[in-house]
């Protein structure tokens, strides 16, 4: 024929494009030179497109923690950043990502894409101090942290953003801080624990004369003192009146 027109639509040409939102039979009319005309028809079929549905196992996680992607509604999938494929996939954003899957219908070819979007929460920066960081053996230290919500310090499974602690021997505590997204962080602070001085005291003589004098002497540490009397030094010389029991308390 020589011109052409297709129905519906009313469009002419030998060739037309068309996008049907349904299955539509076409009728092509042609006429020849001399007025003639006859008609053909073809049918277009239209498949409907997959209804892809995703999920994530959580759709808020923390900075180094991992989720699972999950789709349905076609056959296959494909992932986007990532190049990722399959019904259900891992993945582990460092920056909050909105991720999408492309599903396709094998049989007809027909695609459709979804979104999903997981939020990445930065790990809170935890930060522990020991007030005082050094101690004698028997004494205590206090623990103290900041940058999260709570504080979990082991060991000893204490609680708080201040703990008391008598650690009998050096010690290093760690803190998991965690925030109000859950997420968590740890800090270390050690404990230095220094034993106590092996005082020992003597006497030139345990047994003396009304009006005599004795001398005590100290070993172990390094500065004495002497009670009763408030004497000072690793010996003293004293003359008690009666029968008295004298107490060295030596620091190193």
């Amino acid at each position: 024929a020589s011109t052409y027109v297709w129905n519906p639509g009313n469009l002419s040409g030998s060739t037309v494009s068309v996008t049907p939102t349904a299955t539509t039979t076409y009728t092509v009319t042609g006429t020849d030179v001399n007025g003639c005309e006859n008609t053909d028809v073809v049918t277009v079929t239209v498949n409907s497109l997959p209804t892809v549905t995703t999920s994530a196992s959580a759709t808020s996680i923390c900075d180094g923690s991992s989720t699972t992607l999950n789709a349905s509604g076609a056959v296959s999938y494909s992932w986007m950043p990532g190049s990722l494929t399959g019904a259900s996939v891992s993945v582990s954003p460092t920056v909050t990502t909105t991720y999408t899957v492309t599903g396709t219908n094998t049989v007809t070819g027909c695609v459709n894409t979804q979104t999903v979007t997981v939020t990445v929460n930065t790990l809170p920066v935890v930060s522990a101090t020991a007030t005082p960081d050094t101690i004698c053996a028997g004494g205590s230290s206090t623990l103290a942290a900041t940058g999260a919500a709570t504080y979990n310090w082991m060991p000893g499974s204490l609680t708080g953003a201040s703990v008391s602690v008598s650690p009998t021997t050096s010690t290093t505590y760690t803190v998991t801080g965690t925030d109000a997204n859950g997420c968590q962080n740890t800090d270390l602070i050690t404990i230095v624990v220094n034993p106590l001085p092996v005082v020992i005291a003597s006497a030139t003589s345990t047994s003396i004369c009304t009006g005599n004098s004795v001398t005590l002497s100290a070993s172990g540490a390094s500065t004495y003192t002497w009670n009763p009397g408030s004497l000072t030094g690793a010996s003293v010389s004293v003359t008690p009146a009666t029968t008295t029991t004298y107490t060295v308390t030596g620091t190193d």
